[in-house]
């Protein structure tokens, strides 16, 4: 009889985000269950003024709700040119009724004028791991590119079309899922958040534990500086 996988909560309501965390787990023995399958219908309030603040306030709310493993994560684009915009604002960059398509065409409103060398950008992905109300551990992942004058590819979701990766000669939005997950912001804190259960183990853990840059910290060890 195959062993029962143990439940983890994903801390989102974003179904792309979702579907790239789904997959980069899989193969440990953790079921991912979203928000609803635990009842959970009212979203945090996404107020801090940084990834790590609102990955840390997501966990920890959403993780007092359940007995469950609960992985939250803040991400966004940050463009040098825009002075760290869109930022934690990424999804709301609009206004009211932001979609994917109003904030790139936000965005490039606002880059119309930034020359080709001035168009630098990265993701970051800030992901938290927590459990009964304690953050087990902190990770950022980030990736450097820079912005397009135009979409280019279908695939992806959110900044994926305008987000040129030079090393791939393509934007996000032109490479399949599978193959963006290894060199993304947020594959890059997943494969963190992986080590760490890889680590660990099942929980339940020892008591005491404060978070870290992708491990549990002592009394000495301190994060990377944060996004």
């Amino acid at each position: 009889m195959a062993t029962p996988k143990i439940p983890l909560v994903l801390a989102t309501t974003n179904e792309g985000k979702a579907r790239e965390i789904r997959a980069a787990l899989r193969g440990l023995p953790f079921r991912v269950v979203t928000l609803a399958a635990i009842g959970v219908a009212a979203a945090y309030p996404e107020k801090g003024a940084t990834f790590e603040a609102n990955a840390r306030g997501k966990g920890l709310h959403y993780s007092r709700k359940s007995e469950f493993l609960t992985l939250a994560e803040d991400s966004g684009l940050v463009v040098d040119a825009l002075d760290g915009a869109p930022g934690v604002r990424s999804a709301r960059f609009s206004g009211r009724g932001a979609t994917d398509e109003k904030n790139i065409r936000k965005l490039l409103r606002l880059m119309k004028d930034v020359p080709p060398k001035a168009r630098k950008g990265r993701f970051v992905c800030r992901m938290v791991l927590s459990h009964r109300s304690r953050v087990l551990v902190s990770v950022c992942g980030e990736v450097r590119g820079t912005i397009t004058s135009a979409p280019r590819g279908k695939l992806g979701f959110g900044y994926d079309p305008v987000f040129y990766y030079r090393p791939w000669h393509k934007t996000f939005g032109e490479i399949p899922p599978g193959a963006k997950n290894a060199v993304s912001h947020r594959g890059r804190a997943l494969a963190k958040i992986k080590d760490f259960l890889k680590r660990e183990g099942p929980p339940p853990w020892g008591r005491g534990r404060a978070s870290g840059e992708g491990a549990p910290l002592g009394g000495n060890q301190a994060s990377r500086p944060r996004p």
